[in-house]
């Protein structure tokens, strides 16, 4: 977000049930000052974002205000976006209009949202960088998860279609087409600037 910030876009944020962005403070990176302040500026609104719903309705009839629709990773989006009408519905809406998606780490779970009501899945034959599932399987057994993710997030995509370009969770990035992805947090300076770049350059 830094760096799509210095890039000139602004963000709307919402969320699919209008309740408070959740993060993982513990992995927040309290020395480095600029993510500080981008976090306070928008502090206010992570805590009272929009409701995805209401904001897609406004967005339906104003695509031009709109370069992409970004989600961010966390293990948080592997429950419940998949399973979300309204994720699925944004994300089609954006690839219909020829808008950019990214989404790292984990967020690509979202992806399966437009598999919903049989539809077939959208990013059927496209490259992206996952967090994969050999070290989601680990983290039971260091603490950091209390159980298994109720299902692996490469595996399922892979079995969708998609060509996975990582195989551990680091610095890989992807661009196909119109969506860019990163394999984890360690992707997450890569992957802002190849967004920004790419999202300048579409709209040069």
């Amino acid at each position: 977000m830094l760096h799509l910030k210095h890039a000139g876009f602004e963000f709307e944020i919402a969320t699919p049930t209008g309740k408070p962005v959740v993060l993982e403070m513990w992995a927040f990176p309290t020395k480095d000052e600029n993510v500080k302040a981008i976090y306070n500026e928008l502090k206010p609104r992570l805590e009272n974002p929009r409701k995805l719903e209401e904001a897609m309705n406004e967005a339906f009839d104003n695509v031009s205000s709109y370069a992409a629709v970004y989600v961010p990773g966390g293990h948080g989006a592997m429950l419940g976006l998949p399973d979300n009408e309204h994720v699925g519905k944004t994300l089609r809406w954006a690839h219909d209009n020829d808008l950019f998606t990214l989404t790292l780490c984990h967020g690509p779970s979202s992806l399966l949202a437009t598999t919903l009501n049989n539809q077939a899945f959208l990013y059927d034959g496209y490259k992206m960088a996952v967090f994969p599932d050999a070290i989601d399987k680990q983290t039971p057994f260091i603490g950091y998860l209390p159980g298994h993710m109720p299902h692996g997030l490469s595996e399922k995509l892979k079995g969708l279609g998609a060509t996975l370009m990582n195989t551990k969770s680091d610095d890989t990035v992807c661009l196909d087409r119109k969506l860019i992805t990163g394999a984890s947090p360690l992707a997450s300076n890569n992957f802002g600037k190849l967004a920004a770049e790419t999202l300048l350059k579409e709209l040069n």
